[in-house]
């Protein structure tokens, strides 16, 4: 088959290599983090024999591995001396607070990987190729993920407890469910700015450990109580004034999702809220990026689930039985509430 000649030069391929050659960025970003690069940097050393001495790595390696992060953007390079941006300074240095590189372990787990080199079959499966999907109880990639992702979701913690701080003003110990609880900063944040509310966190029993931990070095062990298991199959209990409902509806499709729903709704007093957490596209399924992004890494790891727009979230609400349905968005962050009530 013959390319129809145009005038003027071809089309430039070089988005073409970029994307192709992503995965390499990625594990350059990943060494970066594990050979604490940017911790020694931000200690003080600069240049790729300083940094290699601090790092006990070659200095090849690092001067490569240095100039390669500086041409990604999370370096500068000026002579021969490397510093950090405010991006690495504040994500990439292991002494921050709000420090990332362990979110590697789950970002980049042997299991995501070799689904997406099966991505192509799930295209055409409709669905997760691997018969693995990552769903399964206690596995330990939820650990990985509970300790690597939990300063990523801080300021969304923030925000759903802030939303709370009216609807749960003047309730006496407020009861919040919070559902696939993981690190557990959900539920923590909404008891550090509610003082006296009391979380039920939910998640298989291996993950709940780390969600304790954390509520024991917060000093809320008292008010922090664990419900080990499936959240399709444990029992809640009721009386709930507010539902936390945080990452979890992307992994499955939306009558398993229905069923979840008004299982909560039956769980919840009257007038009580559900705030739902998710990367959730435009209507046109293309914008924002990373939220219509998303729906790839649901393609690839879980057998239905999908990146749901507001539209369907608003919808399947609605028929578990909650109303006003809203759409919250969440300044500097790819993804956005839906808040709803039980009337």
């Amino acid at each position: 088959m013959s390319v129809p000649e145009k005038s003027g030069p071809p089309p430039d391929p070089t988005a073409i290599f970029e994307v192709a050659r992503g995965y390499q960025t990625s594990y350059v970003l990943k060494a970066g983090a594990e050979l604490d690069v940017f911790t020694e940097i931000a200690k003080g050393s600069q240049t790729a024999a300083e940094i290699a001495k601090a790092c006990g790595a070659a200095e090849r390696g690092v001067r490569i591995l240095c100039d390669a992060l500086t041409v990604m953007g999370f370096l500068v390079k000026s002579g021969n001396a490397y510093s950090l941006t405010p991006v690495s300074a504040f994500f990439l240095d292991s002494r921050s607070p709000a420090y990332l590189g362990n979110a590697f372990k789950f970002m980049l787990h042997p299991m995501q990987l070799k689904n997406f080199e099966r991505f192509s079959e799930a295209v055409r499966a409709g669905g997760g190729a691997s018969g693995h999907d990552g769903l399964q109880p206690d596995d330990p990639i939820w650990v990985d993920f509970a300790r690597g992702m939990a300063p990523m979701m801080i300021p969304a913690a923030k925000a759903m407890a802030a939303h709370l701080q009216s609807p749960l003003r003047g309730k006496v110990a407020p009861k919040v469910l919070d559902i696939a609880a993981g690190h557990g900063f959900f539920g923590i944040t909404v008891a550090q700015q509610i003082p006296d509310a009391e979380i039920y966190a939910v998640d298989w029993a291996n993950v709940l450990e780390v969600a304790r931990e954390n509520a024991r070095a917060r000093g809320l062990a008292d008010r922090h109580h664990l419900i080990p298991g499936s959240a399709f199959d444990v029992e809640y209990g009721s009386g709930y004034d507010a539902v936390l409902l945080t990452n979890f509806l992307h992994h499955f499709d939306r009558a398993t999702n229905e069923r979840l729903l008004k299982k909560l709704w039956n769980s919840m007093s009257t007038g009580a809220h559900l705030i739902i957490l998710e990367f959730v596209p435009n209507e046109d399924r293309i914008s924002p990026a990373l939220p219509a992004l998303f729906s790839v890494t649901m393609l690839s790891n879980t057998p239905a689930g999908d990146a749901y727009t507001f539209a369907e979230l608003q919808k399947m609400c609605a028929n578990a039985g909650f109303t006003g349905a809203r759409l919250v968005a969440l300044e500097g962050l790819p993804q956005s509430l839906v808040t709803a009530r039980k009337p």
